[in-house]
């Protein structure tokens, strides 16, 4: 594999097509997102990876500033920009409780979500997926994203659930205006 992340070293998805990045969910107002187990920029532990590279596969802590009145539902999404393909990878996206200040480590499992907590699809499955970038590839940033909406997600065009619904088809659906946003970066490197 490492000869592999060699060869795509160059080929990286970018920021261009993340959730941050889409314009309705654009907003002047801001959240602060943080970590009890990375800062912003810092590596993640290998804990919070994928089982298949010797992690646990466990979500980690997150917190976050009050929302602002009026906020129906949180969003997070959590986005690989430097997989090798046209589009950042999502590896979570979870609706939450506005009252919730945070989320303890492991409340994004797919079984067994904290109070709270939806997990939908993502574009490896469903609920937290770790890191597990290619070998050799270089360092791969990780962006946890979490917008403060005004209504709730209740479904999206030609899907009756947001639950059954593609992230790709989810995120660009979603009409609510948001209030405010925070983003966190962890990053990780085989």
């Amino acid at each position: 594999m490492t000869l592999l992340g060699r060869i795509l070293k160059n080929r990286r998805a970018g920021e261009t097509h993340a959730a941050w990045n889409l314009p309705h969910l654009h907003s002047a107002e801001s959240l602060t997102l943080t970590s009890r187990h990375f800062g912003d920029g810092d590596p993640l532990p290998l804990e919070h990876c994928l089982k298949n590279i010797g992690g646990d596969n466990l979500s980690p802590h997150l917190a976050w500033t009050p929302p602002p009145a009026g906020t129906a539902q949180l969003l997070l999404v959590m986005e690989d920009i430097d997989v090798p393909i046209a589009k950042p990878a999502v590896h979570c996206v979870a609706l939450i409780d506005p009252a919730a200040r945070e989320l303890v480590p492991g409340a994004l499992d797919a079984r067994q979500p904290a109070a709270g907590v939806q997990v939908l699809r993502s574009s490896i499955g469903r609920g937290y997926q770790g890191p597990g970038p290619i070998k050799g590839h270089g360092p791969h940033h990780y962006i946890f994203q979490l917008f403060a909406l005004a209504t709730r997600v209740e479904s999206t065009p030609g899907t009756a659930q947001p639950n059954r619904a593609r992230p790709r088809a989810l995120l660009p659906a979603i009409t609510a205006p948001v209030l405010a946003r925070g983003r966190l970066t962890g990053t990780f490197e085989r």
